[in-house]
């Protein structure tokens, strides 16, 4: 069945289907009117290719690094609240497939498979990704325990120092796992594939904060502990302290300014990302493309650029690159292979970009993945 799904969109689709209104919302939607979630994507289409011919496309190569690390193609795993809410122990799941692809996977704080869970079932480094709260003595423990669990990476985010307003998530009023009302009951009815995987493991809740932090024991105390906990005073003094108590390899993500750009660069880190959080934050703020090539022109040579935010395709990774990334991160499009088919339908959406990275870039007379520039774009389209 997986060889007769040949795009992201397919995955997409079949993940609605499956997956309880509250979660597929969670993973498809932006804050506000959801103008830049949009463009994220919408902006890719504009950019249009070269197409070149009668070149030697032989022995061609995707391999790149990202961060220091070997990868089978430029591109990592973005860290994704709620993973394990799309599929039954969803963040052990991606990660595993991660492994067999050859590229990173990155841990979000708020995942529902913990930190040891996922260093307990898998094999390579993966990266972990942290938020910045108030409780530092949580935020010391959660370092620790990512070195502990021999992460090669820590991904700092910088753009969530208040919650945007995501008003589906607030209609669905969103919760891990869902609260039993009437209306959550009905959908899922409908969802039994979902149910079944649920019943099956005792990952429910936030496994990275149940058992870690005084007082939060119970689904209540925890949501309402997560809502006063981002930490709106968060400055570069802070970074400067996280770099120090992690002492490994620092990527700090939420970058969408050349200003900050160079603040990151100054604060020691090792690669910076380009991202307006999937469109989930900043209503307004232009897509991650738009502002891409201009940080990547000030910066790139300071420090590894990566981005994320509206890939859907190869030829989307490929013009990222082109535009002056070393590497991107994708989250919808594996949100949507694991709602839909589990470990095999990430694996799927890794094959997917992977098969349309590769022809594209032979489409436009490139064989290896590092020579990658603005010349295969289509001049006046970027």
């Amino acid at each position: 069945m997986t060889q007769q799904i040949l795009s992201i969109e397919e995955l997409r689709l079949l993940a609605k289907k499956r997956v309880p209104r509250m979660f597929y919302d969670y993973a498809d939607s932006g804050s506000w009117t959801e103008s830049t979630y949009r463009a994220n994507s919408e902006d890719f289409a504009r950019i249009k290719l070269r197409q070149r011919v009668a070149v030697n496309i032989e022995n061609r190569s995707l391999h790149s690094c990202m961060n220091g690390q070997a990868v089978a193609m430029p591109v990592a795993i973005a860290p994704a609240g709620l993973t394990g809410m799309q599929y039954a122990d969803g963040e052990i799941l991606v990660a595993q497939a991660a492994e067999e692809f050859g590229i990173p996977f990155t841990l979000s704080t708020m995942s529902i498979c913990s930190i040891e869970d996922v260093a307990a079932h898998t094999g390579a480094p993966f990266w972990f990704q942290l938020y910045v709260m108030k409780d530092r003595g949580f935020i010391e423990s959660l370092i620790d325990r990512a070195k502990a669990a021999n992460c090669s990476a820590l991904v700092l985010t910088l753009d969530l120092q208040v919650l945007g307003q995501r008003h589906k998530d607030l209609k669905n009023g969103l919760s891990a796992p869902p609260k039993l009302t009437l209306k959550n009951m009905i959908n899922l009815a409908s969802k039994p594939r979902w149910c079944l995987g649920m019943l099956s493991t005792k990952r429910h809740h936030f496994g990275n904060i149940i058992g870690h932090v005084r007082n939060v024991d119970d689904i209540s105390s925890l949501m309402q502990w997560t809502a006063q906990q981002f930490d709106p005073t968060l400055s570069w003094k802070d970074i400067s302290w996280v770099k120090k108590r992690w002492g490994g390899k620092l990527v700090l993500k939420g970058i969408q300014d050349i200003e900050d750009a160079r603040h990151a660069v100054q604060s020691g880190a090792d690669a910076l990302i380009v991202s307006n959080h999937g469109g989930r934050q900043l209503d307004g703020a232009p897509s991650s493309i738009t502002a891409l090539p201009a940080i990547a022109s000030a910066v790139g040579k300071q420090i590894e650029v990566h981005m994320d935010g509206g890939i859907r395709s190869g030829q989307d990774v490929l013009k990222a690159l082109a535009l002056g990334a070393k590497g991107v991160y994708i989250g919808r499009p594996i949100l949507y292979g694991l709602g839909a088919l589990g470990k095999t339908g990430v694996t799927r959406c890794l094959e997917i970009i992977r098969k349309e990275l590769d022809l594209s870039m032979a489409f436009c007379g490139r064989t290896d993945i590092e020579t990658v520039d603005q010349s295969i774009l289509w001049p006046g389209t970027f």
